[in-house]
């Protein structure tokens, strides 16, 4: 398994000139994401929840793409936290124009034996954060002439999950919050969401330790692939620029085909 970039270039003046927060953006999606809006042009808000030694090396490839992006510590399940990384970004650029809801994290148990600690830390990680990120930034969006919003859901909240009701309520709340939030801030915010099937990522890797388990996995795929971050950052790409402008409400299944949504 790996997270190796797609060899396709996004144009360096796709997001010129503007603003991009993304959460949970020191691994994973959060990272390719960050990057590629780099790639394009923008600015770059790099949060992170605690290893700051992956997060300025994410700042650092944004930095090497001549674009600026700093670094900023936040738990963007805590609404203070929120408004602190909205401040931060503000004071040094001045505006935000396209936020990512990514922090995630995804731990779940039978529901006879799921702890309310649990429960409560993906739903605050995965939902809340989503709502805390988006109330602290839409009052700056508001004062730009166009703004864009992705929320980074899952196949899980889509078809759900066994064993992961916590995680599958999560995600989807994350898409009926992106249709409500997508109605409620037209015409100049738009609201997406992603839907990612298996990814790439270290958070998943412990569930492959197994080869039979992964290559059942891969077998249930119909393009018989796990995506990389960089197929899940892409699509993201595409939502929050004007290649989308005329979307919103929608939500981007990024699964080799192994959910066929409408």
């Amino acid at each position: 398994m790996n997270e190796a970039a797609v060899s396709i270039d996004l144009p360096n003046n796709l997001f010129t000139g503007t603003t991009a927060v993304v959460t949970g953006a020191s691994r994973g999606v959060g990272r390719s994401t960050a990057i590629r809006l780099a790639e394009g042009g923008a600015n770059v808000v790099v949060n992170y929840l605690s290893n700051d030694v992956e997060a300025l090396e994410t700042v650092r490839v944004c930095q090497n793409k001549g674009v600026e992006a700093i670094a900023v510590q936040a738990d963007v399940s805590d609404m203070l936290e929120a408004q602190k990384l909205a401040k931060q970004t503000l004071d040094r650029f001045g505006q935000i124009d396209l936020v990512v809801c990514n922090a995630g994290v995804w731990e779940g148990a039978p529901i006879e034996d799921m702890s309310e600690d649990i429960w409560n830390k993906v739903i605050n990680t995965n939902l809340k954060s989503a709502w805390a990120t988006t109330k602290a930034c839409v009052p700056a969006l508001k004062k730009q002439p166009s703004g864009s919003i992705v929320m980074v859901s899952s196949t899980s909240g889509q078809r759900g999950e066994a064993g992961y009701s916590n995680y599958s309520a999560s995600k989807g709340g994350m898409i009926s919050f992106t249709k409500a939030l997508a109605s409620e801030l037209c015409p100049t915010i738009r609201v997406n969401a992603v839907a990612p099937g298996w990814i790439e990522t270290a958070m998943v890797r412990p569930a492959f330790e197994d080869e039979a388990y992964y290559q059942s996995v891969i077998d249930a795929i119909p393009l018989k692939r796990i995506a990389a971050t960089d197929d899940v950052a892409l699509s993201i790409c595409f939502l929050l620029s004007d290649w989308s402008r005329h979307t919103t409400g929608e939500v981007l299944n990024i699964n080799g085909g192994s959910v066929l949504c409408g």
